[in-house]
């Protein structure tokens, strides 16, 4: 060939192919793992799992808590040092099952519970205001005794009745088209929360009162309260919230105390939120260790009970508070998830309702012990010493369960999900069961052996 000198024809070499062609892109390991955690997110059963897992978490350390916290305490009033522990231990078995009963009853069972509900509830409240049947505890009018050591505080169950009630109510008006219609959206929502609030204040409870009064809004904002409506209703709340504190000289004492770095702030005696600060500030990154909190030795009042976000933050230190944090936080992301993504009216209120009811308390509850907020004297969900607010706060659990439970997508899940051990679930008409082909197989196999057959 012209121009090789050996008379060979030249090699003919392969061009090169470019580096973008040879190698594949790397992909970036932050946008995979960002993508892998949103497609996790994104399953169906994630609330469920959420709800499930979160208010178990809650609950569980919780008891840790309870019984770490509350040991002084009880020693103090010649008891034994589990006593509280016991008894929210007996409370959270008994939650366990109503949780349970609540997470497998349907929808329908569930909006039929809730005139029963609010019935009791209202008519134990009223029990609590006759003489010889109501009991006063720290100044609040709010409880009755079932005997021996063993109280209760209807005020708690009220918060559920309002949920179920008003969920109920605001469905059916708007399976008639009804709810764009001022009247329709107030009443009788509005009078029967304020004659709940009115029985609540006849104790002197002011922190359970914010907290339906939370609810209440919660649910006219989910309803589509117009801004007019929505501010007047609130106007008059804080126009009667504003005096209930005015003519209370306790509860002016506790606004206060926001802030306060000194026991007593002149006439002020700021003692409990400004040692919850210390307890707080003592913990540092992962705590004093479990049990070896300083200010619950009578330094702290309730400390088993409203400030045990406190002890919690100095046995536990700052890992321990975000966990909470966290663990809240996620119950309500998953509620807001289960109100957003159904379409049956009275699971969007429901779900609404007892996640605004979580949250805000929880939100009051850790504010105050970070002298964010006045002393409200409400515990925290799930996690501070308290039957009569375990048992109806953990029947309101598995009422969510059982609406993440009802989502279209959830239930389609859950029915392809096969059991580890036993009979797998036949997929068609034709196909043939595993033990069923096992027993088979092994019939012929002897009968081979039987036979001579090789």
């Amino acid at each position: 060939m012209p121009g090789s000198r050996t008379g060979r024809p030249p090699v003919q070499r392969a061009a090169r192919r470019p580096a973008a062609a040879r190698r594949p892109p790397r992909e970036n390991p932050v946008r995979r793992t960002y993508l892998n955690a949103r497609r996790a997110w994104d399953r169906p059963l994630t609330a469920y799992y959420l709800i499930l897992g979160g208010s178990l978490l809650i609950t569980v350390l919780g008891l840790v808590m309870v019984y770490s916290a509350s040991q002084i305490t009880a020693l103090q009033m010649s008891l034994p040092g589990s006593y509280f522990f016991r008894k929210q231990l007996l409370a959270a078995v008994i939650g366990g099952v109503l949780m349970f009963a609540a997470s497998r009853m349907p929808v329908k069972l569930h909006r039929g519970l809730a005139y029963p509900i609010l019935a009791g509830s209202v008519f134990m409240m009223a029990l609590v205001q006759v003489p010889g049947i109501g009991m006063s505890v720290n100044g609040n009018q709010n409880w009755i005794s079932l005997g021996g050591s063993f109280q209760i505080q209807p005020s708690e169950f009220g918060k559920l009745a309002l949920v179920l009630w008003a969920a109920d109510l605001l469905a059916r008006k708007q399976e008639k088209n009804l709810l764009n219609q001022w009247k329709h959206m107030l009443v009788p929502l509005v009078p029967v929360a304020f004659l709940l609030l009115g029985l609540i204040m006849l104790g002197g409870d002011m922190g359970t009162a914010i907290i339906l009064t939370a609810i209440l809004f919660g649910l006219l904002w989910l309803a589509g309260a117009p801004t007019r409506l929505f501010a007047g209703v609130l106007s008059v709340a804080a126009l009667l919230g504003v005096i209930l504190i005015k003519t209370s000289p306790n509860r002016m004492a506790r606004l206060s105390c926001i802030g306060a770095t000194e026991p007593q702030s002149g006439p002020v005696d700021c003692w409990q939120a400004v040692h919850g600060i210390y307890a707080l500030a003592s913990g540092g990154i992962f705590g004093s260790g479990l049990g070896a909190s300083v200010e619950k030795w009578g330094q702290l009042p309730e400390a088993h009970t409203d400030f045990i976000f406190a002890v919690t933050g100095e046995e536990l230190g700052l890992a321990g508070t975000l966990s909470v944090l966290a663990l809240f936080a996620a119950l309500g992301y998953a509620g807001i998830r289960v109100a957003g993504r159904t379409e049956d009216p009275f699971v969007r209120y429901a779900a609404g309702g007892v996640t605004t009811w979580i949250t805000a308390q929880a939100v009051i509850n850790i504010g105050a012990v970070l002298g964010l907020l006045p002393i409200a004297g409400v515990p925290l969900p799930l996690f501070s010493y308290g039957g009569s607010a375990l048992l109806p706060t953990m029947f309101a659990i598995g009422l969510m369960i059982a609406f993440a439970r009802d989502e279209p997508a959830a239930r389609a899940a859950l029915s392809l999900r096969q059991p580890r051990f036993g009979r797998k679930r036949a997929g068609g008409a034709g196909q043939v069961r595993g033990p069923r082909r096992w027993n088979t197989m092994r019939r012929r196999a002897s009968a081979a052996r039987s036979s001579g057959e090789r």
